[in-house]
């Protein structure tokens, strides 16, 4: 199968700040004909609220419209189509529980979905991130040379914003995301990847294959690669990649924006840097799979996985109902999947972040000085090492 029409999805609460470079870039792109689809998105209320916040964002999303509706008419002469989805406006916006970046990304993907062909590609982008004229044509250039791959997670990087404390925590939640992955690719995981909304590209093919996005307040990007990492293979490379802003949020429960507004000092807690002895218990437990087709085995994973299952046949059932190796290892890997290994790392003793930091650049020959401290050292030396991470 080869891809040839893309739709770029994207999400927008607020952004209008952010759609003149967005549009100046998408206006510029080296493929002539593609697709975006915007859902500018709100709760319903938000015009008569008396949270000034919310008030604001409501009226950021008001004229957000009136400019997408200006490039909509733009484009008509051109063989580039804007799709807006306004849940924003009185009578349109969420509902209920119905609400926020899971919903809006919901949205725009069923919206996708409901007319488009298999070969299709959706590529997920945020209003805040950048990337270069000829990013469209590369992703697609780079999913139709591995077809039957379920989708793209594009290599990022957070750009510096030359404020000291944002850049700190930008840099210090970079550094643990980079760590988790390619401590994860050493043996190869499946789960081997960073999920981030701005930096998805799947085919209409996969996302129907996998039922679709889970609408969740936060993660929902996660699981849903989640998703197709078992249904098909993941690629984590690619010519292009993109800038996401490093920018404080309290919109969602968890990622980049609210690790920022906590900053460094809070994160040891929530985004640790995990111990390499997880990951080598991890790595030691996959690679007992095609064993465990022909009897059970004590793992390093299998006291945690029967107190969080709560079964103490781990891995009959999978026997008696995947009647080849092939198919009972790769129901084990469903099994012990990227939550799955998430929760165990949890469970472990820690160091501290510099310390497992150390341990990790000593291994890949990062060259780190023994008193980096995230809160202490120079931004450049933390970017330093985040750049080394990147090349790896």
């Amino acid at each position: 199968m080869r891809y040839h029409h893309i739709t770029v999805a994207i999400p927008m609460l607020a952004e209008l700040e952010n759609l003149p470079l967005l549009f100046e870039t998408l206006s510029h792109q080296s493929i002539d004909s593609f697709t975006v689809c915007c859902c500018v998105n709100n709760p319903e209320g938000w015009a008569d609220s008396t949270d000034d916040e919310q008030r604001a964002m409501y009226l950021n999303n008001m004229a957000s419209l009136v400019y997408l509706d200006h490039m909509a008419t733009k484009w008509s002469t051109s063989n580039r189509r804007l799709l807006v989805i306004d849940k924003a406006s009185p009578g349109h916006g969420w509902q209920g529980k119905q609400k926020g970046v899971g919903w809006a990304r919901k949205m725009i993907f069923d919206t996708i979905a409901t007319d488009g062909n298999d070969d299709e590609l959706v590529v997920s982008l945020d209003a805040d991130t950048e990337f270069s004229t000829t990013y469209l044509e590369t992703v697609r250039s780079t999913m139709n040379s591995a077809p039957h791959h379920s989708a793209l997670a594009v290599p990022y990087h957070h750009p510096l914003t030359g404020d000291e404390s944002t850049d700190r925590a930008m840099l210090r939640y970079e550094i643990y995301m980079r760590h988790y992955q390619l401590s994860l690719m050493e043996s190869d995981n499946p789960y081997a990847f960073t999920a981030l909304g701005s930096a998805m590209v799947f085919p209409l093919w996969a996302y129907r294959k996998v039922g679709g996005i889970t609408p969740l307040q936060g993660g929902e990007d996660f699981y849903l690669m989640q998703k197709f990492a078992k249904t098909g293979n993941l690629l984590t490379s690619c010519a292009e990649r993109v800038y996401p802003q490093g920018r404080p949020s309290l919109r969602v429960p968890f990622g980049t924006g609210p690790a920022i507004a906590k900053g460094v000092a809070a994160m040891e807690a929530s985004y640790p840097l995990y111990p390499h002895e997880g990951f080598e218990a991890i790595a030691a437990t996959y690679a007992m799979f095609p064993d465990l087709y022909d009897a059970d085995k004590e793992t390093p994973m299998s006291t945690f996985l029967r107190q969080q299952l709560k079964d103490d046949d781990l891995w009959g059932p999978l026997r008696k109902n995947f009647k080849t190796r092939e198919l009972f290892v790769h129901a084990c890997q469903e099994r012990v999947d990227g939550l799955r290994i998430l929760q165990f790392l949890k469970t472990l003793p820690r160091r501290t972040a510099e310390e497992e930091l150390a341990i990790f650049c000593k291994k890949h020959g990062i060259s780190i000085v023994d008193t980096f401290s995230f809160q202490r050292s120079p931004i450049a030396d933390i970017d330093a090492v985040r750049n080394a991470m990147e090349l790896l």
